[in-house]
């Protein structure tokens, strides 16, 4: 069970926040504002929670579970989802709450919460930047998938990479926007999404399904280092 602290800077003054847990993401959820961001460096899906069965969406940042093909020296050189920025910390009440179990705490050689003074540091203010982006993000994108669906945009999309040792590798569950679908509504449709900023998260996503292949390279030239 996760051990929950109110974050205060007396009892956290010597709290550190690390990014080397990022190597073992392979999937971080986004929101709808973050497409923009995040469509240049990751495929973006969506997918259904394992327990709701509500879809959401997220970066794919590794082919498998537990590996990050994209981490360089333990952290991600590009665009840093929020739910990545925030791991460990979460809102309760109002207020910023930790889980010290979690991995982003652990050991020294992390960025430190607060300063000499007390004050937030700029970790802190990109993890409570992270947290509002989230809180409000996370509403924004339901309503949005909630209107891909109605308008029926959402498909399953078959990812099998082949790769030089001959095992292939399939993901399963993942989902896409059909733009056969999209191209195929009426205007009025079309212009309803349009007013709500559907259609620049739906070529965004779409757009950003040529990184796949790049995870695809990533890995097969570290089978061929021997390094996966």
């Amino acid at each position: 069970m996760p051990t929950w602290e109110m974050l205060n800077r007396e009892q956290h003054v010597a709290l550190r926040v690390s990014r080397a847990c990022d190597a073992t993401r392979h999937f971080a959820q986004i929101v709808a504002d973050e497409f923009p961001r995040a469509a240049p460096y990751y495929p973006i899906l969506f997918t259904k929670h394992p327990e709701t069965g509500a879809f959401y969406a997220g970066v794919v940042m590794g082919l498998e579970p537990g590996d990050n093909l994209l981490t360089v020296d333990g952290a991600l050189p590009d665009y840093r989802p929020a739910d990545l920025e925030r791991q460990g910390f979460f809102v309760n009440d109002g207020q910023i709450v930790i889980d010290r179990e979690h991995a982003g705490f652990a050991g020294a050689r992390g960025e430190a919460v607060f300063d000499s003074d007390g004050e937030p540091t700029l970790a802190l203010k990109r993890v409570q930047q992270a947290l509002h982006t989230l809180q409000e993000g996370i509403p924004a994108t339901d309503d949005a998938i909630k209107r891909f669906l109605v308008h029926g945009l959402l498909e399953p999309i078959d990812v099998t990479l082949n790769f030089d040792d001959g095992n292939p590798l399939r993901l399963d569950g993942l989902y896409t926007i059909s733009l056969d679908a999209l191209h195929a509504l009426p205007d009025a449709a079309v212009l309803e999404l349009f007013r709500a900023g559907d259609l620049q998260l739906a070529y965004a996503q779409t757009g950003s399904l040529r990184h796949i292949r790049t995870l695809g390279r990533i890995r097969n030239a570290r089978l061929s280092d021997g390094r996966a």
